[in-house]
């Protein structure tokens, strides 16, 4: 076997996989604040990959692939599991239908991404609210906001159902979600308000213990589509499309 220094990101990414299997046992065991660490650790395996490969100068197709396979148990299988073993198991077959939407939407999205990939290259947005962030916005509301006593017991299961439904539609729509900026001066100075806001939103999660992230994914998924309603109609305007992302264009955003 011939290792090359694409070893390297592939390890993080495997860790990305590790991380998403441990929290499926996670859930399957009952302790589900376990499984969200463990989601949240596979997040942090993500984003060093593609850091490791960029480093290294090793990012591939066979990366791009392999992180998408991983991402689809990370961030598609263990938060669908996470809810359906929480809250929507009373329902029995409809509970996994419902609770399958958004693994079965974050791995269209996945696939749509590495066909229309158009270079490896950093761009501003993504085309479809990434899957990491659909998970996080799940977990966080299966971990903090459904076992908080917020929402009234009668309306949790559609609540719940309607949540999976929005974070399923952003994800395989073509609405332009940011790509959050790297800590470094060079990004800071390129786009300084949604530097300071990821910042802001980071500082708020951490001070909170988690207990405010699903808010700040709500705002995040939020911002997409008002952002992308008005792009729509700027476009249609003024009849062009600038290229600021990694997939290739769409014309129609808000078509899935």
């Amino acid at each position: 076997m011939r290792i090359t220094r694409s070893i390297i990101p592939n390890l993080f990414t495997l860790a990305n996989l590790f991380s998403g299997f441990s929290a499926i046992v996670a859930i399957s065991e009952g302790d589900i604040s376990k499984a969200g660490l463990f989601i949240v650790l596979a997040g942090l395996f993500d984003i060093l990959d593609g850091t490791m490969a960029r480093l290294t100068k090793s990012t591939s197709e066979l990366g791009v692939e392999l992180d998408s396979l991983c991402d689809a148990v990370s961030f598609g299988v263990a938060p669908s599991f996470l809810l359906y073993k929480t809250i929507l198991f009373t329902l029995g077959p409809m509970g996994i239908l419902i609770a399958s939407l958004s693994a079965l939407a974050g791995v269209y999205r996945l696939a749509r991404f590495n066909v229309q990939l158009a270079g490896f290259e950093d761009k501003l947005y993504f085309t479809g609210m990434p899957i990491p962030s659909g998970a996080l916005t799940l977990v966080s509301y299966g971990i903090f906001i459904a076992p908080s006593g917020i929402i009234p017991p009668n309306l949790l299961i559609p609540i719940t159902s309607m949540i999976i439904i929005i974070v399923s539609l952003a994800m395989i729509s073509t609405v332009k979600f940011d790509n959050l900026p790297r800590p470094t001066i060079g990004s800071f100075k390129a786009r300084p308000v949604i530097f300071i806001l990821g910042l802001l939103a980071f500082a708020i999660t951490v001070y909170s213990k988690g207990e405010y992230l699903f808010y700040v994914m709500t705002l995040y998924i939020f911002w997409g589509l008002i952002r992308g309603l008005i792009l729509m109609i700027g476009n249609k305007v003024n009849g062009e499309q600038e290229r600021d992302t990694l997939e290739d264009p769409d014309e129609h955003p808000f078509d899935i």
